[in-house]
C-alpha cells in the first residue's frame, strides 16, 4: 500500500501545470493586464467577472466569494476530490510518475476517482467494440437510419453494450478492476445474489467531463423484450452528477467560448446531428431538466457578464419539442432565464420536428437555418399565453392580458420592456395604456409577494442556509479605505508582493521603515521585508502567506493576483520599482517635514547638539531621496 505523496513530487506536479490552461478548461479567461487573467467565478453565481489567475504565480483568487488557492485546490473544489487525488490527476496530466513515502515506490492506479474514471474509459472502449459484431446489428441500423455513419458513430465514441448480465463485468475483472469500484462507477448494478451488468442489449453514448474524461453512460432501448426505460443513465456517483453534467460539452466548450453561444438540446442524437451539421456549440442534459447547476457550468464558459451589451455576452438557445413534455422545459427553462445575462432564445423547427429528425428529413442546412431563425425567449414565452385564450372574444384578451403581464413585468430591461408593451398591444388589440398598468400592476404584486416571503439578505433562509446578494465584498482589497494615500500605499504593496525581485532587496528595506495609514498593508509589508531573503524562490507567496494573521491571508492572496497597470514585462518592473520609490520618497518627504518642523520650533540659543543632528538627518533624507531618483532614472 502506497502511502503519502513526496513532498517534492508535489512541488514539482504544482511547478509544472500551467494553472491557466486548468481553470480554462471550466472558465473562460480573458487579459487582466500582464501575466494576470480573468473571469466569471465558477464557485458562486457573479455577474461581472472577479475571478483573477496569475500563471506565473500558480494560483487564483476570486475577490467576490474570497476563493483562494492553486492548481490543486481548484481541482478539490470544482471536482469534489481529495488533495492526493488531486496531485495525481494533475501528475497523469502531464505524465509525471509520483513517488509515495513509506510505500512501495511509484504508481499508476492512483486513486478512487482516477480509478473510477478508468473503469468507464475501459467500458466504453468495450462498447465501441461491441458495435462491430453481428449482436449489435441493431444499434448499426438504429444509427444508419438517423443519418449517422461509422465515422459519426466513432466522433462521438457511440458502443453497444451486449445482451448479458456479465460480458462487461467479466472484462473489466479481467482488466485488474475490483468490483467494488466496478459497482462504485455505476456500469454493474448489485443485485439479490450477485452483481450483473447495468446496460445490456442498447446504444451507448459516453457521458464525458469537460476535460473529456468518461464518467457515466447514456443507454438507449433498442431491443422489443427490454422492459426497462427508453433511455437509462448512469445512476449518481462519486463522479456522475446529473444535474451538473451536459452531454457534449467536452466537444462543444471551446467553440460556446469562441462564438458565445449555446444551444441546448433535448437528446444525444440531436446534439450528433447539430454537431455534424456545423452547429458545434450544441449540448444537452443527461435525463434532467436544465437547471441552476447547468447554468453555473455555462456562465464561466460564454463569459456572461452583467451590466454589459448582452451581445457581448453571447447568446442561450434552447430548443424544445412541441408536445407537453417540451412545453414544461419551456417553462422551467424560462423560470431560470435571469440567472443569464446573455440573450436567451427559442428555437422550435417547422413540423415541431426535433434536430436529429429536421436533419434527417431536410438536411444540414436546415439545423443551421433553425439556429438562425430561433426566437426571442421572452416572445416565445408571451406568444405561448397568448395560445392558451380566445382572442376572438373581450373575455378571452383580458384574461390574456392578465396571463401575459408577468411575464413583461419579470424583463429586467426596461427598455425591452416597453418594446413588448407596444407588441403584446398590438396583439391583443389594445391600448398601450391598458397594457401598461396591467404590467406595473403585475411588477407591483411580484415586488409585494417577494417581501413578504422573502428572506432578508443576511438571514439564514429555507433549511439553515445564509442567503447573501450577488458579489457581495470579503474582507480584502475592498475593506480597505478608497483615498489617495490608501491607494498608493495598496498599489505599492502589490508591487512588493507580486514582483519582489523587480523591486529589488535594497528598496524594499528602504520600504520597511515607511509608515501606513492602513494597519492591514502594514502587516503585509512587514511579512515581505521578513522574507526579502527567499526573493524569487518558489514558495515566496506560501511564506508570505504563513507570516501574516490569520485575518489578514485573504489579503495576501489579493494582493497577490490583483492586476497591476502594464502592458508588458518591462512596463511591469519600471511600475512596481516606480510605485515602491513613490512610497519610500513620500514616507521621507514627511520625515523630511516634520525634523523641519522641529528645526523651526528650536531655540535659537538652545542645545546646538540638537541642531546639529536635525540638520544631519535632513542631509541623510536629501541624500536617500537624490539615490532614489538616479536608482529609478537608472533602471
Amino acid at each position: 500500500m502506497a502511502g503519502l505523496i513526496a513532498r517534492n513530487d508535489i512541488d514539482e506536479v504544482r511547478a509544472r501545470v500551467n494553472i491557466a490552461d486548468v481553470v480554462g478548461d471550466f472558465v473562460t479567461l480573458k487579459s487582466a493586464g500582464v501575466g494576470s487573467l480573468k473571469g466569471l467565478c465558477p464557485f458562486h453565481d457573479e455577474r461581472s467577472p472577479s475571478f483573477h489567475v496569475r500563471p506565473q504565480v500558480g494560483r487564483y483568487h476570486c475577490f467576490g466569494c474570497g476563493e483562494d488557492g492553486d492548481v490543486f485546490s481548484f481541482i478539490m473544489k470544482q471536482d469534489h476530490t481529495t488533495f492526493s487525488e488531486a496531485v495525481e490527476r494533475m501528475a497523469a496530466k502531464i505524465g509525471f510518475t509520483l513517488h509515495y513515502e513509506e510505500g512501495d515506490g511509484p504508481r499508476t492506479d492512483y486513486n478512487t476517482r482516477a480509478r473510477l474514471i478508468a473503469a468507464n474509459e475501459a467500458a466504453q472502449q468495450f462498447y465501441v467494440a461491441q458495435l462491430t459484431t453481428p449482436q449489435a446489428d441493431p444499434a448499426r441500423r438504429f444509427l444508419g437510419e438517423r443519418g449517422f455513419d461509422p465515422a459519426a458513430a466513432q466522433h462521438f465514441g457511440v458502443g453497444f453494450a451486449p445482451k448479458s448480465y456479465d460480458a462487461l463485468k467479466d472484462h473489466l475483472t479481467g482488466r485488474g478492476f475490483t468490483m467494488e469500484e466496478i459497482v462504485s462507477a455505476g456500469l454493474v448494478s448489485q443485485g439479490d445474489r450477485s452483481p450483473y451488468d447495468r446496460f445490456r442489449g442498447r446504444l451507448m453514448w459516453p457521458i464525458r467531463d469537460v476535460t473529456g474524461a468518461t464518467i457515466g453512460f447514456g443507454a438507449r432501448r433498442l431491443l422489443e423484450d427490454d422492459k426497462g426505460p427508453k433511455y437509462l443513465n448512469t445512476p449518481e456517483t462519486p463522479i456522475y452528477h446529473k444535474s451538473q453534467v451536459l452531454y457534449g460539452l467536452d466537444l462543444a466548450r471551446r467553440d460556446i467560448a469562441k462564438q458565445k453561444q449555446v444551444v441546448i438540446v433535448e437528446g444525444y442524437t440531436d446534439v450528433m446531428a447539430c454537431h455534424l451539421a456545423g452547429v458545434t456549440t450544441a449540448v444537452a442534459t443527461c435525463g434532467t431538466s436544465f437547471g441552476v447547476d447547468h447554468i453555473k457550468v455555462l456562465r464561466p464558459m460564454l463569459g456572461d457578464v452583467s451590466g454589459a451589451d448582452p451581445n457581448a455576452n453571447g447568446e442561450v438557445v434552447f430548443t424544445f419539442d412541441p408536445d407537453e413534455a417540451g412545453q414544461r422545459a419551456a417553462s422551467r427553462a424560462f423560470a431560470e432565464e435571469q440567472r443569464f445575462a446573455a440573450q436567451t432564445f427559442v428555437a422550435v423547427a417547422p413540423g415541431g420536428l426535433d434536430p436529429c429528425d429536421l436533419r434527417l428529413a431536410r438536411g444540414d442546412d436546415a439545423i443551421r437555418r433553425l439556429v438562425t431563425n430561433k426566437r426571442p425567449m421572452f416572445e416565445f414565452m408571451i406568444r405561448r399565453t397568448l395560445d392558451g385564450h380566445d382572442l376572438e372574444t373581450v373575455e378571452g384578451r383580458v384574461a390574456a392580458l392578465r396571463s401575459a403581464a408577468p411575464v413583461l413585468a419579470g424583463i429586467r430591461d426596461r427598455s425591452l420592456t416597453q418594446g413588448y408593451v407596444r407588441e403584446l398591444a398590438g396583439w391583443l388589440g389594445m391600448e398601450m395604456g391598458d397594457v401598461r398598468r396591467a404590467v406595473e400592476g403585475a411588477r407591483s404584486r411580484a415586488s409585494a409577494d417577494h417581501g413578504r416571503g422573502a428572506v432578508p439578505v443576511g438571514q439564514a433562509g429555507p433549511g439553515g442556509q445564509m442567503v447573501a446578494p450577488l458579489d457581495e465584498p470579503v474582507a480584502g482589497i475592498r475593506s480597505l479605505p478608497n483615498d489617495p494615500i490608501t491607494r498608493m500605499e495598496r498599489d505599492a504593496v502589490m508591487a512588493m508582493v507580486q514582483q519582489p525581485t523587480s523591486v529589488g532587496a535594497p528598496l524594499l528595506g528602504l520600504a520597511a521603515a515607511a509608515t501606513f495609514s492602513a494597519p492591514m498593508l502594514a502587516v503585509v509589508r512587514d511579512a515581505v521585508v521578513a522574507n526579502v531573503d527567499a526573493l524569487g524562490r518558489s514558495d515566496w507567496l506560501d511564506r508570505l502567506t504563513a507570516d501574516v494573521p490569520a485575518p489578514v491571508r485573504g489579503l495576501v492572496s489579493e494582493l497577490a493576483l490583483a492586476p497591476i497597470p502594464a502592458r508588458n514585462d518591462e512596463d511591469l518592473a519600471i511600475y512596481c520599482r516606480g510605485i515602491v520609490v513613490a512610497l519610500v520618497e513620500r514616507d521621507l518627504l514627511a520625515r523630511k517635514a516634520s525634523l523641519l518642523g522641529q528645526l523651526q520650533r528650536a531655540d535659537p540659543n538652545g542645545d546646538p547638539e540638537r541642531r546639529g543632528d536635525i540638520q544631519r538627518q535632513l542631509v541623510d533624507i536629501d541624500a536617500q531621496r537624490m539615490r532614489l531618483r538616479a536608482d529609478a532614472e537608472a533602471s
